[in-house]
């Protein structure tokens, strides 16, 4: 079984210019720190090939297709797993509407699992760039970067964005 713990954090400065819209036109810059308050993910191997996803609701799918958890269902698809697998998640807090960034940690954690279970490694940088890849690009959350890169690399973190960034993130 494989334990993730990701940590949720909170932005003190420069909210809002870690969106396209903004730095795009202008260079952005955000200050965050993650806090001693965690998602933890879980990723077992099942005993048939269905998929099992317990978060505040459980779906049992034959496959990955069927899922409604978007997030699991990009990341199982992103890593390449197809079934046979069980993911699961709790929090320390509740998890949504926190103001906390809960969903790119879930995505973050999410994807180091998954990782972790297949004996593959990736860095912070990857699990960031891929976790904002699945939440704005394939589910299309009107959501900027930072939350992904805090969660990723953890601690104090002063991030900026401009027009190269996304060329090279």
């Amino acid at each position: 079984m494989i334990i993730s713990r990701t940590p949720l954090r909170i932005s003190l400065a420069g909210g809002g210019s870690d969106l396209p819209a903004f730095w795009r036109r202008e260079a952005g810059a955000v200050t965050s720190l993650t806090i001693n308050k965690y998602i933890y993910i879980t990723v077992n191997q099942k005993f048939d090939n269905k998929i099992r996803a317990s978060y505040s609701r459980t779906e049992m799918v034959d496959s990955v297709d069927d899922l409604k958890h978007e997030l699991i269902r990009e990341a199982l698809r992103l890593v390449g797993i197809t079934g046979g697998i069980e993911v699961t998640s709790i929090s320390d807090i509740p998890s949504q509407g926190t103001g906390l960034g809960s969903s790119s940690t879930y995505t973050v954690g999410v994807l180091n699992a998954l990782y972790t279970y297949l004996g593959r490694h990736a860095g912070p940088t990857r699990l960031a760039r891929e976790a904002c890849w699945i939440e704005i690009d394939l589910c299309g959350k009107p959501i900027g970067k930072q939350d992904q890169y805090i969660a990723a690399f953890g601690g104090l973190q002063h991030i900026q964005f401009n027009p190269r960034w996304e060329r090279l993130h």
